[in-house]
């Protein structure tokens, strides 16, 4: 090896254990520390609060609670790193510091953590008039006389809400496809059937032109009366039920002018040009299946004065008598 060699070694050497001695000499920057107390806005203390430390990378995050005096330390805290620190109680609100850098070796103490009482936010659904008035007639469907009869014309709400024509539809098929309106047919029809009346023949075929004639009216008048005329009439074909809360005057009134006054889909009351409506379209279209010498306009009109009236008396024993022999309905205030 030659002389120039040599020395360029002996250089190299030298630079390399001179860093080296520079490292170890070299002091490490101090770290730092932060501490807080938490507490309310009226200067309560609050123990058992979360703090989190979030700094540059996951590696600094750091989470911390309370002790009993509402404080906290943090140390060996890394000094030119931007941290955030983040308070949480339960009930409260959190509280988030601005950036904070600390210098080497500083000692910083928060003197302003203080936590306010957290907002309570309520959500209130929107319920439409449609989905109420579907609850409404849902209830209405479970009202039965005596457990069994039907009895889902009569409302007994104190808020009034409009049917659809949805609704209304509804319940005029849930009424005829009942097994008691079959049952009734049947009942009405072996009475006739004895009274040899309407000029129908004798036998099970006079029987079942009978049953027939006396489920066709029904169907009619329901339909026509209680689903076609008050979607078309913007009407409410129910009976609404007044209640003991008002006289005995003004509850027999009501249900007397049940055929001649009803609810308009607005709310107020109006002539029932649906109800006496589907008695008149009952009438005459009952002059269809009748026999021969039963037809004409005082077969209309029959109908017409029978259907009223069993009106005014369904109002009657609905107002005085049925809400007591209805299960369903007792049930409720």
């Amino acid at each position: 090896m030659s002389l120039k060699q040599c020395l360029s070694l002996l250089m190299l050497f030298a630079s390399v254990a001179g860093a080296a001695v520079a490292q170890v000499s070299a002091p490490q920057p101090q770290t730092g520390t932060i501490t807080g107390t938490v507490s309310d806005v009226n200067g309560g203390i609050i123990p058992a609060a979360n703090v989190v430390l979030v700094g540059s990378s996951p590696a600094d995050r750091q989470h911390f609670v309370t002790d009993d005096n509402g404080s906290f330390q943090i140390g060996h805290l890394k000094p030119g790193v931007t941290y955030h620190l983040t308070v949480s109680a339960s009930g409260f609100a959190d509280w988030t510091s601005p950036e904070i850098t600390l210098k080497p070796g500083q000692h910083l103490e928060l003197t302003s953590i203080q936590l306010r009482i957290a907002v309570a936010v309520t959500t209130v659904k929107a319920i439409s008039t449609e989905e109420i008035a579907r609850e409404q007639v849902k209830i209405a469907e479970t009202q039965r006389v005596l457990g069994f009869i039907p009895n889902f014309y009569v409302s007994y709400e104190k808020e009034f809400v409009p049917l659809t024509p949805k609704l209304k539809y509804r319940l005029a098929f849930k009424v005829m496809s009942d097994p008691v309106t079959f049952l009734g047919s049947a009942f009405l029809a072996g009475i006739d059937q004895a009274a040899d009346t309407p000029d129908f023949q004798q036998g099970w075929k006079g029987y079942g032109q009978r049953w027939g004639a006396h489920y066709a009216n029904g169907f009619t008048d329901i339909m026509i009366g209680g689903a076609v005329l008050p979607t078309l009439l913007h009407q409410d074909p129910r009976y609404f039920y007044m209640g003991p809360e008002h006289s005995n005057k003004e509850r027999f009134l009501h249900a007397l002018q049940n055929p001649f006054v009803c609810k308009g889909d607005n709310g107020h009351y109006q002539p029932n040009y649906s109800s006496l409506g589907g008695y008149l379209a009952s009438g005459a279209i009952a002059n269809t299946y009748y026999p021969d010498a039963n037809r004409g306009v005082g077969l209309v009109f029959s109908t017409f004065g029978t259907d009223v009236a069993a009106d005014m008396a369904n109002g009657l024993i609905q107002e005085f008598v049925l809400r007591k022999l209805t299960p369903a309905a007792k049930k409720r205030p």
